[in-house]
């Protein structure tokens, strides 16, 4: 039996840090959330989108005070090669209803209140506190150490991002994979909230979502967003460790930052803004064959650290993950506490109720959707051929073609033959 001061600790005080410490707060447990920032949500500085929707019934009365920006009810891709672009809008009514699926928030502002409503439920939060390492009995997990004292705990639940190092302290996975990660990029940059409208087509708390693909990253793999707060916007790119280290390239990603917000297809959308905010973080690639063993002897795995984030392909999705991830750990130590068992066995649970949510039937409805992917043909070759078709499609450079023959020309057998046999049997896993 382990005496822990502590029915749980949990480091880091993210979304799943801190779905974790409400949880288990509201059913009045004792623990203790250790965070190495300033406060929680110092370290996410720029913002994003969350799909609320698959979590909106985890928190009672949470979500209509919660500091959400805009409700996403335009969706938009653009695609880009070197010379044009081809921008695809949709929306629809029921995208406007309320409450909305999706929303986009500024995470400093949306981590700092689920932190202050986690105290409400009896949390205690220490900032600016790190965790050293792990403090094992036996090979079970017993507390940690951190600023040199050692506290013990029951449990610990590691939600301290993408590169934590804990997970291979608790033998969970192997060391970190560059090739299975990318590098996010982020500015916030502040706009009148009518330029956003009228530049959007956007009613007032309406927001807009424009993905950004192709020449965006110079045809490797990743892409741009753009995201519509209430009084600015989230502008980035997410770009492939493996891309950007290439050899046959030396763009740096900020120089890529620089030449896509140079873009007339987002410069215009930037016009007369002012950068407030700028961060780069390493984010994951995740898909199922690459997510972290979740739980050992004394110890759970939940959001970033875990790998619970997913490119399907039309959407990128990571903070509901976090949220859910971070809600079933800690439902998890709840049915420990009353079994008093926290070892492996005991906390294995944790992967019984993922399998039940909507998290692990995504991530196995997506199974490896980005490695499937040809990146030099779907993010390169494309992008050009859809741009060089519209161009012909558009032009009236003296004698006008008829359509048929234009598409004939962009659309020979051979593409015709790649695209039917060679990558339609990639597509259909998306």
């Amino acid at each position: 039996m382990n005496d822990g001061l502590f029915d749980a600790i949990i480091i880091g005080g993210g979304l799943s840090g801190l779905a974790a410490a409400y949880t288990l707060a509201e059913a009045e447990k004792n623990i203790l959330l250790i965070e190495k920032g300033d406060y929680c949500g110092a370290k996410n500085v720029t913002g994003g989108r969350m799909y609320v929707a698959p979590v909106r019934s985890y928190f009672d009365d949470f979500w209509d005070r919660a500091p959400l920006e805009r409700s996403i009810t335009r969706e938009e891709l653009c695609v880009m090669s070197e010379q044009g672009s081809l921008t695809v809008s949709y929306t629809d009514q029921s995208q406007k209803a309320q409450p909305s699926q999706s929303y986009s928030v500024c995470r400093a502002k949306f981590d700092k209140y689920f932190a202050k409503q986690a105290e409400k439920k009896g949390a205690i939060i220490v900032t600016k506190q790190r965790v050293d390492k792990l403090a094992f009995e036996d090979g079970q997990v017993v507390g940690v150490y951190a600023s040199g004292d050692y506290l013990p705990a029951k449990s610990v639940i590691c939600c301290d991002g993408v590169l934590s190092l804990f997970p291979q302290q608790a033998a969970l996975r192997g060391p970190l994979d560059p090739n299975h990660y990318a590098v996010g990029l982020k500015e916030i940059i502040e706009l009148d909230p009518q330029i956003i409208e009228q530049r959007f087509n956007l009613a007032e708390d309406q927001g807009a979502a424009r993905l950004f693909m192709g020449d965006a990253t110079k045809g490797k793999f990743g892409g741009g967003f753009l995201y519509t707060n209430r009084e600015s916007v989230s502008l980035g790119l997410v770009l492939g460790v493996d891309a950007l280290t290439a050899h046959d390239d030396q763009t740096t990603a900020p120089e890529m930052l620089e030449r896509f917000k140079a873009r007339p297809e987002v410069a215009q959308l930037i016009a007369g803004g002012q950068a407030a905010e700028y961060s780069a973080h390493i984010v994951p690639e995740g898909s199922l064959d690459r997510l972290s063993k979740l739980y050992g002897d004394g110890i759970l795995v939940a959001g970033d650290s875990a790998g619970f984030s997913l490119n399907a392909g039309i959407t990128v999705r990571g903070m509901e993950y976090s949220i859910a991830s971070g809600r079933l750990a800690a439902q998890a130590v709840i049915r420990a506490c009353e079994s008093d068992d926290f070892r492996s066995e005991g906390l294995s649970v944790y992967e019984r109720l993922l399998n039940e949510s909507f998290v692990m039937k995504d991530f196995k409805e997506h199974l490896q959707v980005a490695s499937s992917l040809d990146h030099d043909r779907f993010f390169g070759y494309y992008p050009g051929l859809v741009t060089d078709l519209m161009h012909d499609l558009y032009a009236v450079e003296g004698p006008k073609k008829r359509i048929y023959p234009t598409l004939k020309r962009h659309l020979t057998l051979s593409v015709l033959k790649d695209i039917l046999f060679k990558d339609f049997k990639k597509i259909v896993k998306l």
